[in-house]
């Protein structure tokens, strides 16, 4: 999900998101059982025709595996959008109170057992903020917790499972969900569609897009002899340059991630339009990215599209893991910045995003370990100026301690690991990944950047000496001022000599109020403290005593 890109709207979607915010219900307790597979079938016909009605009938055939031994297990259904007709096996017990369906199973049931059931529900026709109905156009919007808004679930995002999903719409409906088009099938004045997503997905990445009016144009990408299509669904009256742009830099983008991060992992990409009812510049829902109208911008699609690796693959193992989808997409805006304009362009994006979270900034960490089990509003949790801006800048800065050999290095092995490819990651699981890559522990980095919040504010002091014929001495003190604790990070001086080249010296400033003193043989004229602004979250000011 990514924020839209001009500051006016930057600043409603602050402002709006405590008068959009939700209070969620009680998180349903820890489950004792995985799930393998959701197979949907949703009759969604009607909601295609005058007066376009929220109301569809549908079915959720559920395969369980426990994890221990169980007998019953809880699901997300909110009781405001949701109602439960029926399940089948009918032996199997349910009651659906306070937004939680509880299922009673016919038995007890052992650790490695499979369950199988259906559940048939309908959605009331009532607007949830979750499924979208309008002039023809259908869509859902799911991050973070209302995938459970529109079918029953377990909405977290740890419970990745394999999908089918059957739609019956109008012949005329252009329609696409997750995964790849296993087959459409025409009955008269109806359309069938099939979509199968072979690779696990969490709830929240779950997503329909259908409209009366879509266009869809279709790209065929060669990646490394596998044949990935690219979808695009959009509106006759979309503006066609942009479209066009995207169009002829997706294969390019495509492959540039790839080179990174490792193949693509899915088996096709598809991009939908929506309406003025979405919330946000872009979401990522697993192969198949949905951004407001009009919205062919390269950034977005560049930062939709690297959350195929972060957030979809790579998947958060909670909510309070959010930056490792965010953080990371918006520094792959970045990163296709420095591909197709150079560093210099790279480091514009860069000083952007640190411009935008210290004008913003809420004074919240970008990660708490209390989160994990008391995740905070959305408003917190997709916070942009820390979730986004601060969390890439964060990545910046990991780059600039490591060096670029390492940094790309770990990235590659994040996106590669077993452990978490098609899984889920945390951030402990993050850094002790980066500490391994590295072969150094980086654990007092991430404290600082992820767990702090706000940045340092430099407040420096420098001083030149002649202490002999061509001898002098530069004296340095770096102190910080900010009140939470104090940042530790190597720093970059840069002295100008008369007369002579410039040097760059790197040190690090491990304790505050520390003073370091230089010798050179030419008589210095200035100094720089963090010449190419590597600690882009920072205040300083450096003062030359006399």
């Amino acid at each position: 999900m990514i924020k839209t890109s001009t500051t006016a709207v930057f600043i409603a979607i602050i402002l709006c998101f405590s008068a959009l915010q939700k209070i969620y219900p009680q998180e349903i307790q820890q489950q004792p059982c995985e799930v393998l597979k959701y197979k949907l079938n949703l009759d969604i016909y009607g909601c295609f025709v005058k007066p376009f009605p929220h109301s569809f009938s549908g079915s959720s055939e559920m395969t369980i595996v426990a994890d221990t031994l169980m007998n019953s297990l809880q699901l997300n259904a909110e009781s405001y959008s949701l109602k439960i007709d029926s399940i089948s096996p009918s032996d199997f017990k349910y009651s659906h109170k306070w937004n939680t369906l509880t299922i009673t199973l016919d038995r007890y049931y052992y650790k490695d057992d499979t369950v199988t059931f259906t559940i048939y529900f309908h959605h009331k026709d009532v607007f949830d903020e979750a499924f979208y109905t309008g002039n023809g156009l259908v869509y859902t919007d799911c991050e973070s917790r209302k995938a459970r808004r529109w079918f029953p679930c377990i909405d977290d995002p740890s419970k990745k499972a394999l999908l089918e999903l059957t739609a019956k719409v109008p012949s005329n409906i252009k329609f696409g969900s997750n995964g790849y088009l296993a087959d459409s099938t025409a009955d008269g004045d109806t359309t069938f569609y099939h979509w199968i997503s072979p690779e696990p997905i969490a709830t929240y990445l779950i997503a329909v897009a259908g409209c009366t009016r879509y266009n869809l144009d279709i790209m065929n990408w060669d990646d490394n002899g596998r044949n990935i299509p690219i979808r695009f669904y959009y509106k006759p009256w979309e503006n066609m340059d942009s479209l066009k742009n995207i169009k002829d830099i997706i294969i390019p983008l495509a492959q540039y991630f790839s080179s990174l991060f490792g193949d693509y992992p899915f088996d096709k990409i598809g991009f939908a339009t929506t309406d003025s009812l979405f919330l946000w510049g872009g979401m990522e829902n697993q192969t198949m990215i949905l951004i407001c109208p009009h919205c062919w911008q390269e950034s977005l699609i560049a930062h939709e599209f690297a959350h195929q690796w972060f957030g979809d693959m790579i998947s958060p193992r909670s909510w309070a893991d959010i930056w490792l989808n965010e953080g990371f997409a918006t520094y792959c805006e970045a990163l296709w910045a420095e591909h197709t304009g150079g560093y210099k362009f790279y480091k514009e994006v860069i000083e952007k995003d640190a411009g935008e979270y210290q004008f913003y900034n809420p004074g919240t960490p970008i990660y708490s370990d209390d989160w994990v089990s008391n995740p905070p509003s959305d408003e917190i949790l997709f916070n942009p100026p820390t979730s986004y801006d601060k969390a890439g800048c964060v990545l910046h800065m990991l780059r600039y301690v490591i060096g670029d050999s390492l940094f790309f290095k770990t990235l590659r092995d994040y996106a590669l690991d077993p452990n978490f490819r098609f899984g889920n990651a945390s951030t402990a699981d993050f850094i002790d990944l980066v500490n391994n890559t590295a072969g150094t522990n980086l654990t007092w980095f991430f404290d600082e950047w992820l767990k702090t919040p706000n940045h340092p504010v430099y407040s420096n002091t420098y001083k030149f000496t002649e202490v002999s014929d061509n001898n002098w001495q530069v004296s340095l003190r770096i102190r910080q001022t900010q009140r939470v604790k104090f940042f530790s990070m190597p720093v970059e001086i840069r002295v100008f000599f008369v007369g002579a080249p410039d040097t760059t010296l790197i040190i690090k400033n491990d304790m505050n109020n520390q003073q370091f003193i230089f010798n050179f043989r030419h008589e210095p004229r200035s100094l720089i403290f963090d010449p190419y602004d590597n600690i882009v979250l920072k205040e300083v000011n450096t003062k030359r005593e006399e």
